[in-house]
């Protein structure tokens, strides 16, 4: 399992839990900040996906 993949789930937490915290408080800041940190989560999961599956390929 490639590194980024761990960080992303990590940064998709994050984001999701100030998110809530967000909503719950009423603070758009702090929701937009969560929302924009849960997608680059996701991103940076998907990335290490894509390399997972390179190395995957690439082994004999």
């Amino acid at each position: 399992m490639d590194k980024d993949r761990i960080e992303g789930a990590a940064h998709q937490a994050k984001g999701a839990v100030k998110e809530g915290i967000g909503k719950v408080t009423g603070d758009a800041k702090l929701r937009a900040e969560g929302n924009a940190e849960k997608n680059a989560g996701k991103i940076q999961n998907a990335v290490g996906g894509v390399k997972d599956a390179v190395r995957d390929a690439v082994k004999p």
